[in-house]
């Protein structure tokens, strides 16, 4: 049986005639990383702010190890978070911002040095112990900030958006750093993003938001590759959505009518014979056919006309019309010499066959 370091219980939070968070529920296992990941104002930070207490919920309860903590108050739940802007005292050094906490529980010099020392290890700011905050980099900063909320030993950690501050280098650096601290610590994490990559690269389970509520969790490849509404298929990534109709119901598939075309697509359990609904599928899983034995592997199969190349590096996207009504995004990687020759021998106007594979293509009732 998993072990539950968090339970949320149907929690509610209105701000005047304003939904903040409506019904949320969800069950989060011990040493978890966790990404509440949405637009801005979809509730993930007033979610956050109401598990360490410095918000009450309406309705609904939140358990910490099957103890209500729901009316704790913030410095009896035993979470820490950190917060976007380091709040970091400018006149202390990193020692004693990171020693802080440990000062005001009057710990032994020598335990608070040894925890100290471990904690810079953990962060990789070995050094650094003398400097104040104005002598510190956002990365540094951001580090020193991590460090005074673990050195704690808390049983959760609350991450509001702590690398937003960040330029993109130094926050994908950040990403895989957080990460590897994590698995280190094995403490639970419960991160607020609204950043996809950050999310996708970084979280056990994703736990996306909209208006307040869930509409997806997963982890971050079945969220990804296949989402469970037209929210998770447009706002993580880009997808082709087609609007279809259930023609059929087979063992292994479903058949659905797209513009005139009938294609094979993954079973739903909740779509039914007659029913409209939208098709998502990834522009990477989307393949350009080069040979008749290639096009036997494909389930699906297209040929259109090539109305836009757009060359990224290494990646090259097409945008390719069926019919009149229908167009498909198609994504290759580019590998090797032979891939960019192809590339450079494509052209507006040109005549291709587009393949993909059942499983990749969802069934979105709404």
């Amino acid at each position: 049986m998993d072990k539950y370091s968090i339970e949320i219980k149907n929690i509610h939070k209105n701000f005047g005639n304003i939904v903040a968070v409506k019904d949320f529920s969800l069950n989060i296992k011990d040493g978890e990383f966790i990404s509440l990941l949405g637009p801005s104002g979809c509730g993930k930070t007033t979610l956050l702010r109401i598990l360490a207490g410095f918000e009450f919920a309406d309705s609904g309860d939140v358990f910490m190890n099957g103890k209500n903590i729901s009316n704790l108050a913030p410095y009896r739940r035993p979470l820490n978070m950190v917060f976007q802007r380091y709040a970091l005292f400018p006149h202390m050094t990193v020692f004693e911002n990171i020693a802080f906490s440990q000062f005001l529980k009057k710990k032994p010099s020598k335990e608070i040095e040894a925890k100290v020392k471990e904690m810079l290890r953990l962060v990789q700011l070995e050094g650094y112990e003398g400097r104040k905050p104005s002598e510190l980099s956002g990365g540094q900063a951001q580090r020193v900030a991590l460090a005074r909320s673990v050195i704690n030993e808390p049983q959760v950690l609350l991450l509001d958006e702590p690398l937003g501050a960040l330029d993109l280098k130094i926050r994908k650096a950040m990403q895989i750093e957080l990460k590897n601290i994590q698995a280190k610590l094995g403490i639970t994490f419960i991160y607020v993003t609204h950043d996809q990559e950050e999310a996708l690269v970084m979280s056990d389970r994703i736990v996306l938001m909209n208006a307040g509520m869930i509409i997806q969790v997963d982890g971050s490849k079945n969220i990804y590759f296949h989402p469970n509404s037209k929210f998770s298929a447009t706002f993580i990534g880009e997808s082709n959505i087609f609007p279809g109709k259930v023609d059929s119901l087979l063992s292994d598939h479903s058949l659905i009518q797209i513009d005139g075309f009938k294609v094979k697509a993954r079973l739903n359990s909740e779509a039914k014979t007659g029913d409209s609904v939208f098709l998502a599928i990834r522009p990477e899983k989307v393949k350009r056919i080069k040979s008749a034995d290639t096009a036997k592997t494909y389930d699906n199969k297209f040929i259109g006309e090539i109305t836009e190349v757009v060359f990224f590096g290494s990646i090259v996207k097409y945008t390719v019309r069926i019919s009149a009504g229908l167009k498909i995004f198609a994504q290759e990687v580019i590998s090797d010499e032979q891939d960019l020759n192809n590339i450079s021998e494509s052209n507006i106007g040109d005549k291709i066959t587009l393949g993909f594979s059942k499983e990749d293509l969802n069934i979105l009732l709404k």
